[in-house]
């Protein structure tokens, strides 16, 4: 792939400038103390003008051997005064520019006495309301900005939001260099740039690291404290402080309500956001880094340790209508090496039309994304004109804003994630800054009231119940991490921004992969992941975005999505082809992904599976929607039937299981009426109205290629078996077919036997695969 060149370089240029200027203009503000060390050698610091010889009782002078220098401890307060008073630090003269004096002692400077802080630009890189910097000064006289571009967390980035990214790293270093600050910039592991800060002698740090609850992060925050604490450079004086931004004043998760209807009684009220306080910066001899480009960071990202497998890079950029296109077509191999080829030219154009966007004063970080970009204030500003879709505007900027928002609106709402999803994900902007702003217009439009009945503009409903949502989500992420409630321990995943749910269990051998149906979550195989892992396996068990206690955005949810969904977990958190076990319509999505991404399954395991069967004569032209935009009918359809699955759960439940009725039990029951009620649950319930099941099952199992074992219970109430069975007997060639007496839910109904049936199947491909 022919290497990125000249990303960002107008907008770059620009910035580069004034940050030099501003550079040199604090020339003669800052302290430049280069080369500290245990061991002063000659020319560390040399005093800087001339005047008579002062006296050689100076406070804080320690005499040393005949042979060496005297040496003078400055602390930050003592720096202080003497600038204030215009005195240089080895002589009691006044200070002038460019003349220098034979040093009369060396100088070290206590730098953090009092204590010193790391603001560690994370995932959280805003400048203002940062929580962070608002707890540091509390307890710290100096302070740094760091950002630390960290391999784990760049992975996980779009190339829109990789952009965003960049720019504001830019825009964060000239506010910082503004406010007599500065930004330090480092492409390494994290744990590295805070022991450098041990090395200029720093002896005291305090690392504020954002709080969080996505497993890869939680895991580099530990790998970090771990690290640092055992350095022994800091001698246990440094710690990493965790903050958080809260929305609500809620301390105690083992206290949160895992119903929303039950969190909602609480009435409490939205935090208001806080200016970030002034803090003096660190001044020690520091290399600040430069300013990064993509170029930089396609370079630093070939040497990643944890870059994942090239053919999944290119598999997860095609979509899944993409990928039938080209399956339908016969094109997939030979199309595989023109979207590596596109990919990169992709990138090459994107990058150049964000370069213009900026310069043309966009809100967006290209053309054809819907990524609104720039620093907090270019956010906010495009939040303004998002709430105010309904007025008129003469600005180019807003006008293109609304025209995005129309073409992302595939339903009410549905728009402000595509549009701001990014920014709230880098922490540019906070949740409980869009709630402000959203509040303050709605009550500029109402004369300084709020309407007990709603708002009055849906754009400013969307931006309250967007960030609203996902702070429910995010609670219940924190609450999952604090309270081990279940038989297994709780990790989180973020897909596309979103907080997904799932477990693991085994430490070693073949990858399974459990997927559950609709309305179900990962504890609907709670007595098989146990007994598989046992077998010798590792068994992930995942809840889909949705569902269960993952989070339910506001979109339109389709087959496609959660196959996508699917391929993406296995390519970025099981790292390698698995099994994949389906139940139901879960079964469906993992069939979808094995047919269109073989390379991501090993085989199919499929329990009591929804999907067509037809004649393989007949195979029709898939056509795949692209848009499915819901009506009033599929709005009001959706709540009269969540209201009667409420009322009938239970029954519909026991239903499932004619031969054990006894599982479906309060653990099933209760989960899902909870899970009716969080915020988004109706979205995923208009689903089952435009849902497609026209990609017939052995179009996906020739599309595959490997082996299947189909587990069909009997007495399933949702379909009829033997015609099932047979149809999959005379139309899919090659696959195992073992039949149970159950009812829908065999895995959970008759657990034992249906694990048997699984690590059997495992064994036997493991088998297979090794000999080939």
């Amino acid at each position: 792939m022919e290497a990125l060149t000249k990303k960002l370089e107008a907008f770059m240029e620009h910035m580069t400038s004034r940050q030099q200027a501003l550079e040199k203009q604090m020339v003669d503000l800052s302290i430049a103390v280069r080369g500290i060390s245990k061991k002063p050698t000659n020319g560390d610091i040399e005093g800087h003008h001339s005047g008579a010889q002062p006296s050689n009782h100076v406070a804080g002078i320690d005499k040393r051997s005949s042979s060496t220098r005297f040496v003078k401890r400055l602390t930050q307060e003592k720096m202080v005064k003497r600038r204030s008073k215009g005195l240089c630090y080895n002589y009691d003269e006044s200070y002038s520019k460019r003349h220098k004096r034979k040093r009369l002692f060396w100088i070290r400077i206590s730098v953090v006495e009092d204590g010193s802080a790391d603001n560690w630009y994370n995932c959280s890189i805003r400048s203002i309301h940062h929580d962070g910097r608002i707890k540091a000064s509390s307890s710290c006289i100096t302070f740094l900005n760091q950002y630390v571009g960290q391999r784990q967390v760049i992975n996980k980035m779009s190339d829109d939001t990789l952009h965003l990214d960049l720019y504001y790293v830019v825009e964060l270093r000239v506010l910082k260099t503004e406010q007599d600050s500065h930004l330090k910039i480092g492409s390494f592991r994290s744990e590295v740039a805070i022991v450098c800060l041990a090395k200029k002698e720093v002896e005291k740090i305090d690392v504020y690291a954002e709080e969080e609850v996505e497993y890869g992060l939680r895991r580099m925050v530990g790998e970090v404290e771990e690290c640092v604490l055992n350095s022994g450079l800091l001698q246990g004086s440094a710690r990493i402080v965790r903050w958080q931004t809260p929305f609500y004043e809620f301390k105690n998760m083992e206290e949160l309500p895992v119903s929303y209807s039950d969190f909602k009684k609480l009435k409490l009220s939205p935090t208001t956001p806080l200016a970030s306080p002034d803090l003096p910066k660190l001044d020690i001899g520091l290399e600040w880094g430069t300013l990064p480009t993509l170029d930089d960071v396609n370079r630093y990202m070939d040497t990643n340790p944890w870059k994942p497998n090239e053919n999944w890079t290119v598999m997860k950029a095609v979509s899944a209508a993409k990928s039938i296109r080209k399956k339908q077509s016969g094109q997939l191999e030979m199309s595989n090496v023109l979207v590596n080829a596109g990919a990169s030219n992709q990138m090459n154009s994107n990058s150049k039309e964000a370069v213009k966007n900026k310069l043309r004063n966009s809100f967006f970080v290209s053309m054809n994304g819907n990524a609104v970009g720039g620093g907090t204030n270019v956010a906010l500003d495009a939040l303004a004109a998002y709430l105010r879709y309904f007025e008129g505007t003469p600005r180019d900027d807003w006008q293109e804003l609304h025209d995005k928002l129309r073409i992302a609106e595939s339903r009410t709402g549905a728009a402000f994630y595509p549009l701001f999803g990014p920014a709230l994900s880098l922490g540019i902007i906070s949740r409980r800054m869009v709630h402000y702003e959203a509040v303050k217009y709605e009550k500029e439009r109402n004369g300084g009231f709020l309407s007990p009945l709603g708002y009055s503009a849906s754009t400013v409903a969307a931006a309250v119940d967007a960030v609203c949502s996902m702070e429910w989500y995010l609670l219940l992420a924190s609450r999952s991490q604090k309270c081990i409630e279940q038989s297994h321990s709780i990790r989180i995943w973020k897909w596309n921004g979103h907080l997904i749910q799932y477990t693991v269990v085994g430490h070693e051998g073949p990858a399974v992969l459990l997927v559950h149906g609709f309305g179900a979550f990962l504890e609907h195989y709670r007595d098989n992941m146990n007994a598989i892992a046992d077998a010798g396996n590792r068994v992930w068990s995942i809840t889909l975005i949705g569902f269960g206690r993952s989070e339910k955005p506001n979109l339109v949810y389709t087959e496609l999505l959660w196959a996508e969904l699917v391929r993406d977990f296995i390519a970025d958190v099981v790292g390698e082809p698995a099994h994949l076990v389906g139940n139901s319509i879960g079964g469906f999505f993992v069939s979808i992904a094995a047919g269109l991404w073989p390379s991501s399954a090993k085989s199919l395991i499929l329990v009591n599976p929804a999907g067509l069967i037809i004649s393989e004569r007949s195979f029709p032209l898939i056509e795949v929607r692209s848009e499915r935009p819901t009506s009033g009918a599929t709005w009001l359809g959706s709540r009269l039937l969540m209201l009667f699955l409420r009322s009938i759960v239970e029954n519909i439940v026991k239903n499932f299981y004619p031969i054990n009725p006894e599982r479906a039990d309060n653990l099933l029951i209760n989960e899902m009426l909870r899970a009716s009620y969080d915020p988004g649950a109706l979205a995923v319930l208009e689903s089952i109205f435009s849902f497609d099941l026209s990609i017939p099952l052995n179009f996906l199992f020739q599309s595959f290629g490997g082996k299947v074992l189909i587990i069909q219970g009997t007495k399933d109430p949702l379909s009829k078996s033997i015609p099932r069975l047979s149809m999959f007997r005379e139309y899919c060639k090659g696959i195992t077919i073992k039949e149970l007496d159950a009812g829908h839910c065999p895995h959970d109904e008759r657990p034992q036997e249906v694990n048997s049936f699984i690590c059997e199947w495992i064994e036997a491909m493991e088998r297979k695969l090794q000999t080939c």
